[in-house]
């Protein structure tokens, strides 16, 4: 379909020679750019409504009381599926801390949240293939799984202020956002121009 697209383009529209190299070169251009656009939009779409449907606080409960390990792999996962805008790094952060949630595992989601990035993974996955997209999340988790670990060692606890560990994180009386699916179709259009505007 892409390839189609791309003689279509290329060939049938601009009248380029197939066997030019100025041919060859606008039909790739354009395969590329609609097949990255249609990846795009298909998962920044399917991410949109994962994001919608959850919060900082479902994260929170749903690692709070797990091992270690168990807790670090589901803070790893959902930070790197669930990242979340950098207003809410600190209240997540203070909610874990009263949950009681191990600091090592905290910073295991907070670093996985930013560093893996599934718009551009896709982007990878278009220029360069699914082996280097791979590779790139990959890294990404083990970075984050690890990094959690080193900071863990170094006994985080002791640096943070003692007020900190007596807040307890009340209910704002925020309007609950729309849960139905027509409101997570609208959120995830949203980000779909968002971001999609913001690359293009």
């Amino acid at each position: 379909m892409f390839e189609q697209f791309g003689n279509l383009v290329a060939f049938g529209l601009l009248r380029l020679s197939a066997e030019s190299a100025a041919g060859a070169a606008v039909q790739f251009f354009v395969m590329d750019v609609a097949k990255i656009f249609v990846l795009l939009v298909i998962v920044i779409y399917l991410m949109g409504l994962l994001r919608a449907l959850l919060s900082p606080e479902k994260v929170r409960e749903f690692v709070r009381g797990r091992p270690d390990w168990q807790a670090r792999s589901f803070a790893v996962t959902l930070g790197a599926v669930t990242p979340f805008c950098s207003c809410s790094s600190v209240p997540l952060f203070i909610g874990f801390v009263e949950a009681g949630i191990p600091l090592g595992v905290t910073f295991s989601f907070l670093i996985a949240s930013p560093m893996i990035n599934e718009v551009a993974a896709v982007i990878l996955v278009g220029i360069l293939g699914w082996k280097l997209a791979a590779l790139y999340v990959g890294a990404g988790l083990l970075v984050a799984w690890f990094g959690g670990i080193v900071m863990q060692t170094f006994k985080p606890e002791r640096w943070v202020e003692e007020y900190v560990w007596k807040i307890q994180m009340g209910q704002a009386d925020l309007p609950e956002p729309d849960r139905s699916f027509a409101g997570r179709h609208r959120y995830a259009v949203a980000e779909i121009r968002e971001i999609v505007g913001r690359i293009w």
